[in-house]
């Protein structure tokens, strides 16, 4: 049987994945193209999650796509508004019947001399692993495991008589109304899911060994939705998402250029909004600098609200082990639990975990640099979807997206059949992402990397990358193109 050819193949049918296939099919309407998606439903992360509260930690005027204005009313919105935001938007532009559900993209090998990829795709309905073919591919299939989450190896574990859940793997039979629960972990899941749990649970303790900043800010956006009232819905959202954006990147310079006075800053806040009901000194503040790794938000202090009125606590310590009766500690402090939740972290899993081949050379994740953030060097004709650290992630692949098609364009315009970023060997080389959380830190050895200048810096900066993407010279002496 004859292999199915797309001109382009998008792997992940999330946000990403839906922002790529808008962008192609009105910037490039003669493309043809599929999308792969390993799952058996739309929406990526915001599919994956169901733990209780799971909700943005990025405003929606920013999370939004840009060729969609989000018509919420909540600026920090639910996770289920956003899956039906995401999925209403495939189905108004009909990328939704371009998706291959259960199909799992296992290998990706480039031939130079067809000009052409060959993706190894396996059913998973069927187990079978079929081959297509692509002049292009297009990774929008994030950066983290689907089928696994962080946990570390506790001592003791199988000796607990209650229930220990991973939140990436939440299912509703999962029953927590007067239960004692202890969440480990002080990142985003786990200021999400403390606050959620303790509207029903006996008590939520957050388990944490180090603080992380916590930000409260409105869940409802006043000026946004004064701009709906006063402008036409297109021009309120414009206007809305430059306003946050701005703000963000001036907030992410001044944590920055000035550390100790955003540090002094977002612990006086957090002190400020618990009210002496929790010492900040040693819950609420972090020995590194702000920015350091990704801060967390919560909405209307959901978080500072539930400790100050007890439903809710937290403690600063080692775990020593599990017990059956939940949790000791290093200083001797013991725990009573009926429910464990470990807000541990994420695994990662670059591009989905595909294998990419070059002319039959592999090509991991650390053996490249990326290219504007968005293309690997010496690998033709494919394009990865990465969003920002320090701002909303659709912003840098809505940007990404629009870029792509530029290419394609340019291509087709001058008879080109392939184009590859062409690294200097003379450039040093920095790891690709200077968080230092810990799922980055534990995978430094398996992502690609980044340059020192432009175009291989990542500045995690919208305005630079806007000008960059939108208004630069394609054949800009990096990008080499080439006709078969």
């Amino acid at each position: 049987m004859q292999n199915e050819h797309f001109d382009v193949l998008i792997v992940g049918a999330g946000i990403s994945g839906v922002s790529a296939a808008y962008h192609l099919q009105t910037r490039c309407p003669k493309k043809t193209f599929a999308i792969l998606e390993a799952r058996d439903r739309l929406g990526g992360t915001w599919d994956l999650f169901r733990y209780p509260g799971i909700r943005s930690d990025s405003d929606m005027y920013t999370l939004g796509f840009a060729f969609r204005p989000w018509m919420g009313k909540k600026a920090i919105a639910d996770g289920a508004s956003i899956l039906s935001y995401v999925r209403d938007t495939a189905e108004t532009y009909g990328i939704d019947k371009k998706i291959r559900y259960g199909h799992e993209v296992i290998r990706a090998r480039w031939s130079s001399p067809d000009a052409r990829w060959t993706l190894d795709v396996r059913d998973k309905k069927t187990g079978e692993t079929k081959t297509m073919t692509c002049s292009f591919v297009f990774a929008c299939a994030g950066y983290y495991d689907y089928g696994r989450g962080h946990t570390p190896d506790f001592e003791g574990v199988d000796s607990f008589k209650g229930r220990v859940v991973h939140p990436q793997f939440w299912t509703e039979d999962i029953d927590y109304s007067g239960k004692r629960v202890v969440v480990i972990g002080s990142g985003a899941t786990a200021v999400t899911l403390v606050p959620a749990l303790a509207s029903k649970a006996a008590h939520v303790t957050m388990l944490q060994r180090s603080p992380t900043y916590v930000v409260s800010l409105p869940e409802r956006d006043k000026i946004a939705n004064v701009m709906k009232e006063l402008l036409p819905a297109g021009m309120a959202y414009d206007v809305t998402r430059w306003k946050n954006v701005l703000l963000g990147m001036a907030f992410y310079n001044y944590c920055k250029r000035f550390p100790e006075r955003a540090r002094s800053l977002i612990v006086g806040q957090a002190k400020h909004r618990l009210r002496g009901s929790v010492d900040v000194h040693p819950h609420f503040s972090p020995t590194y600098g702000p920015w350091d790794q990704r801060l967390c938000l919560v909405p209307d202090s959901d978080l500072f609200i539930a400790l100050r009125e007890k439903r809710a606590s937290v403690v600063t310590d080692h775990i020593d082990r599990f017990t059956e009766k939940g949790l000791r500690l290093k200083s001797g402090q013991e725990l009573d639990a009926d429910i464990v939740v470990t807000a541990t972290g994420l695994k990662i899993k670059f591009m989905g975990g595909i294998a990419v081949e070059v002319d039959g050379k592999q090509m991991p994740p650390s053996a490249i640099m990326t290219y504007k953030g968005m293309m690997g060097s010496d690998i033709p004709n494919l394009a990865i979807a990465l969003g920002y650290t320090n701002a909303s992630w659709t912003l840098k692949v809505d940007l990404t997206a629009a870029f792509v098609c530029r290419i394609l364009n340019h291509m087709d315009e001058h008879g080109f059949t392939s184009v590859q970023p062409e690294r200097d060997p003379n450039m040093a080389e920095v790891p690709a992402i200077d968080l230092q959380s810990g799922y980055f830190l534990r995978a430094v050895d398996e992502l690609p990397r980044q340059g020192v200048k432009a175009p291989w810096r990542l500045y995690q900066n919208y305005a630079l990358d806007t000008l960059s993407l939108r208004h630069s010279k394609i054949e800009d002496g990096v990008l080499q193109f080439k006709r078969n």
